[in-house]
């Protein structure tokens, strides 16, 4: 005997904890993915290509991009508005939703928060209107998870800044109209506003990925790039300037790991739904409903936390090591998903006809940048022991 059957959200009753506003732009941008991203995205990861400039002025006129800050066009949503469009976003790829995430959270937080007058007004409004693409320059070939040891050096000739170095691994680069580049400098780390047409830059297209392919992802070289004096981000020095843009994209990957889990889930319980094997619906095997039970309350176990966080960063409380937390948690348990709703569509789960192999190829990608997983526990074992493991 059947009982009407529940989406695994609607098990956990998420609904009940999320306002109508912020309901109203969660559905906005499923819409949006649904009738804009689901068509075509299998087809982009395949080839390897993406309409990347359409799409942001698309999701500029969304009002997603940037949507978190106040002014010079942004929205000035609640934090957890933000992480509902950045599940929304990465249920319908994590490519799309690293595109809002380096362009608002990195690129446009970086001028926003600290930034010169004169740099916001010049670059955020058109940032927010999807007419300007920005990218975020801070990992380098030799230099991840230890970005304080970067090479990338800006040095004073004059009123003017010198740069020179390269940056890896960057989300946007070859196609952003701005990068914000921090480099060493006077003893110190700075950032730095670089319009990409400044001669002695260039950002070669990184190909042949298997991982986030319907994605743009760069090289950024920087040969003798001649700044003025007023190109430096002014607010702030050292580390904690990249680092507290980190913690933003890291706030949104919280959300939007589980739009790719939950993607997956709900593709694995309608595959299973008409399936038949041995006469019966492979839903009603009890082998097959653990699995369906158990990824729903990681899905919902995930969600609870993520809708926490929101809630302690529209606050004005949440700590970097709770972001962490959440990062750690629920971008491991994306990709668990990912694969075990892989084996419940068995071998029609690899082919693009199916979003679960592409996401569990994506969601390799988002559980190494903003944060390994390893960085991840050794800033939660910091907050824990008050002693730093990182060398």
């Amino acid at each position: 005997m059947s009982t009407r059957a529940q989406t695994p959200l609607g098990l956990f009753g998420t609904d009940h904890l999320i306002g109508e506003e912020e309901r109203d732009i969660r559905d906005t941008v499923r819409r949006f993915v649904d009738d804009r991203i689901r068509p075509e995205v299998a087809g982009w990861f395949e080839s390897g290509q993406i309409p990347a400039r359409d799409l942001a002025r698309e999701l500029g006129s969304l009002g997603v991009l940037g949507m978190h800050l106040e002014g010079y066009g942004c929205a000035g949503t609640s934090a957890t508005a933000y992480g509902l469009a950045c599940m929304e976003l990465e249920a319908g790829d994590s490519g799309l939703r690293s595109l809002v995430s380096v362009q608002g959270s990195l690129a446009m937080y970086a001028i926003w928060k600290h930034g010169s007058e004169e740099q916001k007004q010049e670059w955020l409004p058109r940032m927010a209107s999807g007419d300007a693409i920005g990218c975020f320059g801070l990992t380098e070939p030799d230099f991840g998870s230890d970005p304080g040891g970067m090479r990338t050096r800006a040095v004073r000739d004059g009123d003017d800044w010198v740069l020179d170095g390269a940056k890896m691994w960057i989300t946007n680069g070859s196609i952003a109209d701005v990068a914000v580049v921090w480099a060493q400098a006077e003893g110190t780390i700075r950032g730095f506003v670089v319009p990409t047409d400044t001669p002695g830059f260039s950002a070669p297209e990184i190909k042949r990925k298997v991982s986030l392919r319907a994605s743009v992802t760069s090289e950024l070289v920087l040969e003798g790039v001649r700044l003025p004096a007023d190109a430096v981000l002014p607010e702030v020095t050292g580390l904690s300037g990249p680092l507290s843009c980190l913690n933003e994209a890291r706030f949104g990957i919280v959300f939007g790991s589980l739009g790719a889990a939950r993607d997956c889930l709900e593709s694995a319980l309608a595959y299973s739904a008409d399936r038949s094997i041995f006469d019966r619906p492979l839903s009603a095997y009890q082998l097959t409903q653990a699995k369906l039970a158990d990824m729903t309350l990681e899905l919902g176990k995930g969600m609870l936390l993520a809708l926490h966080l929101g809630r302690l960063k529209d606050e004005g409380r949440l700590r970097h090591e709770q972001v962490s937390l959440g990062k750690l948690n629920n971008v491991r348990e994306a990709i668990a998903i990912a694969r075990e709703a892989r084996t419940i569509l068995g071998a029609a789960g690899i082919t693009l006809e199916h979003p679960v192999m592409r996401h569990a190829n994506n969601l390799e990608s988002v559980l190494t940048y903003e944060g390994t997983s390893e960085v991840h526990q050794l800033i939660i074992g910091r907050a824990l022991t008050g002693e730093a493991a990182f060398r």
